[in-house]
């Protein structure tokens, strides 16, 4: 299992952006062969998957077109950008790992980071 990091979140008003980075921070570990997907939760609501990029590069958004994701394997890092964001956004961000393809199952990803918190209100 990886230990992956989410950085990014914050507080922000409606209508702005974040980018939110996932890094697995153990040495001589990559995520070249690795889909990362993005999840949320936010208060009394079931965890939803946001947006996936599979080993190809091919990003996938199960939300809207808002959210997209990319990555940089010379970084081992993974990134969700956000834009134009809404009230209904706000929510605990969550990246994760699975071999090559992306899936929309939380159970199905094999590390999972700790989550970011994203906040937006006016």
């Amino acid at each position: 299992q990886l230990h992956l990091v989410e950085t990014g979140g914050g507080s922000v008003q409606p209508g702005a952006s974040l980018r939110l980075s996932c890094v697995a921070t153990e040495s001589g570990v990559t995520l070249d062969y690795s889909a990362i997907g993005w999840f949320r939760q936010a208060p009394g609501k079931e965890r939803q998957a946001v947006s996936c990029i599979d080993y190809h590069g091919d990003s996938t958004a199960y939300v809207d077109s808002r959210f997209t994701t990319s990555r940089d394997n010379f970084k081992n890092t993974g990134y969700l950008q956000i834009s134009n964001l809404k009230p209904e956004d706000t929510a605990i961000y969550y990246c994760a790992v699975r071999n090559f393809e992306c899936s929309k199952t939380w159970a199905r990803f094999r590390s999972w980071g700790q989550g970011t918190q994203d906040t937006v209100s006016s």
